[in-house]
């Protein structure tokens, strides 16, 4: 028996229910999206959105971190992975020259990024808290990362001026809700469960946050979900998204570690940290592809200054590193490594995010594609 061609979303009434329909209407019709085919209350507190099933109606194949676990797992080619990538980029510059203009932080949705940086929001509450210590490990004491003011990061040898209450500040400056920027009517969220593959490039899903976004944060969004928040954070500590999400659920073998145990010292203000991040081969094209188009077409799309594409990029990244996963709930070794490379994105001018540490892994043995 076919399973049914369409699937229930389920939301809390009223305003997330609204902007999702809300957003649907503003993409459908310019990026390829499943037909949206009813709107009900379930009860006083729930609604649901009924769409097309791309999967089972036949339009769509894998969603994109389906695709690069494929691949990472060597049941599929990387070429495929870098070819996605690149028809995400084309449909990213396509919406901009078809909407784009400069417009006002103030004037996108707010979700992703105005309403997490504001003073007192998400990412003030999560990382200043002095409830979220690490250890420092000269005298074992618990040391409130909200004091990390001053201090120098040694990462992988590499020595970074770090100070986490002036990068949140530099960022919330960065972002305000007047700055300007390109925007373009988007999709809001480009991530590994909400892109899928299709005959005829993406397939879009989810729509929370579509409308008005800006590109950079479009292009921070994805490059952040390739590096840390697809391979490792989001199945160590979301188990859930990619529990009803994902189709295949391959055990991912991108995650980061510690070398040897880092040294954290109030008196000396300085963290010394070293570690490895491997990438399997699907993950590795992917983030390189999306590099390399950073550095071209799509970085002047966005608006991205000419060998600076990367550095203008870092408030948006800043605020991804740091708004996604509650740093609560992340182990101290976890914890360490999100701030490791939260110090490399304040250095882009002169240190690459992805270093030498990230490597491709060495392809397993190719198995039959289900």
């Amino acid at each position: 028996m076919n399973p049914p061609a369409y699937f229930h979303k389920v939301l809390p009434a009223g305003p997330r229910a609204d902007a999702e329909e809300f957003g649907w209407l503003q993409v459908a019709g310019r990026l390829q999206v499943p037909a949206l085919l009813d709107r009900t209350r379930r009860d006083e507190h729930t609604e649901v959105i009924t769409y097309e099933d791309v999967f089972a109606s036949g339009r769509c194949h894998y969603l994109l971190g389906d695709l690069i676990a494929l691949a990472d797992h060597g049941r599929a080619p990387d070429s495929d992975v870098a070819d996605f990538i690149d028809a995400v980029c084309d449909t990213l510059i396509a919406s901009t020259a078809a909407t784009g203009r400069t417009t006002a932080l103030a004037d996108c949705v707010p979700a992703l990024y105005t309403d997490r940086i504001r003073p007192g929001g998400r990412v003030d509450q999560w990382y200043l808290s002095p409830e979220l210590t690490l250890t420092d490990t000269g005298t074992g004491e618990p040391l409130p990362l909200g004091a990390l003011t001053g201090y120098t990061a040694t990462i992988n040898g590499t020595r970074l001026p770090f100070d986490l209450p002036d990068t949140i500040e530099r960022a919330r400056n960065a972002l305000h809700p007047d700055s300007q920027w390109t925007t373009a009517i988007t999709q809001g969220d480009p991530t590994e469960p909400n892109l899928s593959t299709s005959a005829v490039g993406p397939c879009w899903l989810d729509f929370e946050h579509a409308g008005r976004n800006t590109l950079p944060g479009e292009i921070a969004n994805l490059l952040w979900y390739l590096l840390a928040l697809g391979g490792w954070l989001v199945p160590a500590y979301q188990s859930d998204v990619y529990a009803r999400t994902l189709r295949l659920h391959l055990p991912p073998v991108s995650t980061p570690t510690l070398l040897r145990p880092a040294e954290l010292s109030a008196r000396h203000h300085h963290l010394n940290l070293d570690y490895a991040w491997p990438t399997g081969a699907g993950r590795h094209a992917a983030i390189t592809r999306l590099l390399a188009r950073i550095t071209s077409d799509l970085g002047e799309a966005a608006g991205l200054p000419p060998d600076r594409q990367l550095p203008a990029l870092g408030p948006f990244l800043t605020l991804r590193v740091l708004g996604v996963i509650p740093p609560h709930h992340l182990t101290q070794q976890d914890l360490l490594l999100l701030i490791a490379k939260l110090a490399q994105a304040q250095h882009l001018d002169s240190v690459p995010l992805t270093d030498h540490d990230t490597v491709a892994l060495a392809t397993p043995a190719p198995v039959e594609t289900p």
